[in-house]
């Protein structure tokens, strides 16, 4: 018996697919500072950005989402801005971004900026007025600035927990030397969170919006989606260490709240007229970190986001019947919408899948974590819908999980001691060539990347992976080239196959048929005959262990769309 699901919303016969771009694009993110420096000074910066775009290009994908790089201290690498509207001396400058653009644009590459809304830097104009005005005073009504508790409102005015560890207030020293007010801040004290209750923070977003749109960029990936809003009273949480548990939005009073959706509305909106006046669609995709699929699926409703995260699918556990509960809501919650999915399978903020799906714990580059790795990358690209790759995932770069304490500079190192969900793993600078570090990444002699290379990267050079066409690179590549050149990928239908107990099993479209074996051991494969495309070593008739793999058989009935 075959059980159906299908993508919905498709572009009608009047829709152009070419605005529409997004429904089914690839896009390739982009750490700044660990993609390529050009100054020697050991960061990345967008001129090395620019120097990769042939890389980009053959390599297949749609386009590019760019970590931050506006004017920040650098207290969480550039979610801490400064100014909204400008360029890191560290970067580069608007000049270089504006040939960044053009660049990317003259090879047919869309561009994403990361916009951060919820919460600023320390050292933005804003912030530092604050600290200087009375309390009550306007500059303070743009952030949470609250009395304390206690006597002598020593203690914090609630219990909510910060992200990266502690408390989420701290206490200032009034402009008089007294002890002050406090702030909120969800992630860390440099980071103060921003009063979406404040009308003058969604008009100067919107200036913001508009002074990167006149510049070309073709959308926005939007940090924290689902915070800016905060509950009005800013009451006590039911649960105030969920947040330092999980490293997820979880508190109900400070992510979540309704009057968030209005936001998006807003920024869609303004997205639509540039539309409108040239036919280019521009992208709102939103790291919406809530807890079930049908909750996401609030963002993406036709006039707001276009799309969000789809983080379910990247958390979900090496496991069968997991992965096809996880798709199977996408598809029903998120298409049902009339959006389509965003996949992802990692990301700046997560351990690098080679790692996280190994088999045996602290053999980031053994056991079985390479071959689940390209395995799920093959099963991604099939999934209709759009799917971002985090820079490196092609080359198969494992997690760097014994970098030196004296090294690390994620926040969360530094604000609990514990080296527990630290990020700075997957942002080492990538390899590109040689055989030693810095393996290419830096034209310098003298500066060192910011975080150390190890030894094991010469074998994962960009280089080596182009020349090697058993390389995960080249498993990215021709899956790219396929579901470009297929109609049954990218956008479209997907039905379940019955399959062995181990074996996930679909088909898209008018028969072609993908199969991914979690188990360890061979199956015989649900197509005869030799794939289109494998992550392994894939016999005519065998679906090894820790392998998917693509088919095209005709026997398979077109799938019908259920209709919304």
């Amino acid at each position: 018996m075959l059980t159906a699901t299908a993508q919905r919303g498709h572009p009608t016969a009047t829709q152009d697919t070419a605005q529409r771009w997004w429904r089914d694009a690839v896009i390739y993110q982009v750490y700044v500072r660990s993609f390529r420096d050009t100054t020697g000074n050991g960061t990345g910066d967008l001129a090395g950005v620019r120097s990769g775009l042939p890389y980009l290009k053959k390599l297949g994908v749609d386009g590019m989402w760019l970590s931050p790089f506006f004017p920040s201290p650098q207290h969480d690498h550039g979610y801490d801005v400064a100014d909204y509207r400008d360029v890191d001396p560290v970067y580069g400058d608007l000049n270089e971004f504006d040939r960044l653009v053009a660049d990317a644009h003259q090879l047919g590459l869309k561009v994403l900026l990361d916009i951060v809304p919820n919460h600023c830097s320390s050292e933005h104009p804003w912030f530092r007025a604050a600290l200087e005005e009375a309390p009550g005073g306007p500059s303070r009504s743009l952030f949470h600035f609250a009395d304390g508790r206690g006597e002598g409102g020593e203690l914090p005015p609630n219990n909510w927990r910060a992200m990266f560890g502690g408390p989420a207030w701290s206490r200032i020293t009034e402009a008089d030397g007294t002890p002050g007010q406090w702030y909120l801040h969800m992630f860390t004290p440099e980071q103060p969170d921003l009063n979406w209750r404040n009308p003058e923070v969604a008009a100067d977003f919107d200036k913001v919006l508009r002074f990167w749109l006149d510049r070309g960029v073709d959308g926005f990936r939007i940090d924290v989606a689902a915070g800016l809003y905060k509950h009005p009273e800013l009451p006590d949480s039911p649960d105030p260490s969920a947040d330092e548990r999980t490293r997820d939005s979880v508190n109900p009073l400070a992510w979540n709240q309704p009057e968030v959706h209005q936001v998006w509305r807003d920024w869609r909106a303004l997205c639509e007229a540039y539309t409108a006046a040239d036919g280019r669609d521009r992208l709102l995709v939103g790291e919406v970190s809530v807890r079930t699929p049908g909750e996401q699926a609030a963002y993406v409703r036709a006039d707001e986001l276009h799309q969000a995260f789809f983080f379910h699918l990247l958390t979900a556990r090496w496991d069968v019947d997991v992965f096809r509960t996880v798709i199977s809501e996408a598809l029903t919650d998120i298409a049902g919408t009339g959006s389509t999915v965003t996949w992802v399978l990692n990301n700046h903020d997560q351990v690098r899948t080679v790692t996280r799906y190994a088999g045996e714990p602290g053999t980031p580059e053994g056991g079985l974590g390479p071959d689940r790795a390209r395995a799920a990358a093959l099963l991604m690209l099939a999934l209709p819908g759009a799917a971002y790759v985090y820079q490196g995932e092609e080359l198969g770069l494992p997690e760097v999980t014994d970098l030196p304490d004296e090294v690390l500079t994620d926040p969360i190192f530094h604000r609990t001691g514990s080296r527990q969900h630290i990020r700075d793993g997957c942002r080492v600078p990538l390899p590109w060539s040689g055989d030693t570090a810095p393996f290419g990444f830096t034209t310098g002699t003298e500066g060192e990347p910011w975080l150390p290379q190890p030894a094991g990267f010469a074998g994962h050079t960009m280089d080596r992976a182009v020349a090697d066409t058993g390389s995960f690179w080249h498993l990215y590549r021709e899956a790219l080239q396929l579901r470009r050149g297929l109609p049954q990928l990218g956008e479209g239908t997907l039905r379940w196959l019955e399959s062995p107990p181990q074996v996930l099993a679909f088909v898209r479209g008018d028969g072609l048929v993908c199969a991914i074996n979690f188990g360890t051991e061979a199956v015989p494969a649900p197509v005869p005959g030799v794939p289109l495309l494998a992550s392994g070593a894939c016999p005519a008739g065998t679906l090894p262990g820790s392998t998917a793999a693509w088919w095209m058989d005709p026997m398979q009935q077109p799938v019908q769309p259920v209709q919304p």
